[in-house]
């Protein structure tokens, strides 16, 4: 293959089908589903079940996503080239295995109908990389190109660092959760968001300058908002009613969830506009929310300030 475009795979691959699992912190280091990692920590196993982890570590380090199987020859052939590529580059971009017999719901949202299927995720969003046993110089040609896609999109992050510390020294700083972050965790990890909000809620009436608690608040507030909910019927909803507040809002939850971030702001940003001044509030409100589960130096989160700021005034 010649290049590869993040916008290749918009629409074929859904990872929607995945967002209803809680988005714990990813930690490389150790393993996913608690299967055997590479000493290195820069390969993992992942299940259907820890596959938010993932996507969320996407927007930090790019993830490369080898789909397998046991039976599969060629699979064997191409994932020690893949490890020693990703464990040469040290840091710079994550190998997640997924066995495809295991995670059925993983296998179907990449709609792996062949594999070994080599797949990328930057900041939650699937990139085409190749599919079948492929030699060691077309990979490296491939990862070098990744890496530039992910410089473009300011996924530049290393687990370099954190994976030189020794385990002893990591676990003495590792610092405790304060109580109220950890019944909110404690509670997300269950899937009882409402017990979560209201745990981060006393944490910010407590400290109201506790951004951590605000941005698990926005976090959690999402997956509570799109738990259960048909992606389809969604957008079907609110293509029948442009205006509908309620509506549009959910679908770019969604978008969020799933990682089309600029999809979300647009979606907003067009209903905004349209709205007369005394209904934009609600929408205004959540396209805040949204930013910062973001991050306020996103380059996507400026843009759509910049509009934002131009609509108001």
């Amino acid at each position: 293959m010649s290049d590869i475009s993040a916008a290749a795979l918009r629409g074929a691959v859904d990872l929607s089908t995945l967002r209803n699992r809680p988005a714990a912190p990813a930690t490389p280091a150790a393993s996913a589903g608690g299967d055997a990692v590479a000493p290195s920590g820069f390969i993992v196993d992942v299940t259907d079940a820890t596959f938010g982890q993932i996507l969320e570590l996407s927007r930090t380090v790019p993830v490369v996503v080898d789909l397998w199987a046991e039976w599969c020859g060629p699979c064997k052939q191409l994932s020690p080239i893949l490890e020693k590529v990703v464990l040469e580059l040290a840091g710079r971009v994550v190998l997640a295995k997924v066995d495809v017999d295991a995670n059925p719901q993983l296998a179907q949202s990449f709609k792996a109908q062949s594999i070994p299927m080599v797949v990328a995720l930057i900041a939650g969003q699937p990139v085409p990389m190749f599919t079948g046993a492929v030699p060691e110089e077309q990979v490296r040609q491939v990862f070098d190109q990744l890496l530039q896609l992910a410089a473009q999109n300011g996924v530049t992050g290393s687990l370099a660092s954190d994976a030189a510390e020794p385990a002893e020294e990591e676990e003495q700083q590792e610092v405790p959760l304060p109580p109220l972050h950890a019944e909110a965790f404690a509670a997300i990890e269950e899937g009882d968001f409402a017990t979560a909000i209201t745990a981060y809620e006393k944490a910010l009436a407590e400290n109201p300058r506790d951004e951590d608690a605000r941005a698990g608040l926005g976090q959690v507030r999402l997956l509570d908002r799109v738990q259960g909910v048909d992606l389809q019927q969604a957008r079907a909803t609110a293509a029948a009613v442009p205006k509908d507040i309620s509506a549009q809002m959910l679908v770019a939850d969604l978008d969020i969830s799933g990682g089309h971030v600029e999809d979300a702001f647009e979606r907003l940003l067009d209903l905004f506009a349209q709205l007369p001044s005394d209904e934009r509030t609600p929408v205004r409100e959540r396209l805040v929310e949204l930013f910062g589960l973001i991050g306020a130096d996103d380059a996507r989160v400026i843009a759509a300030r910049t509009r934002l700021s131009s609509l108001l005034f």
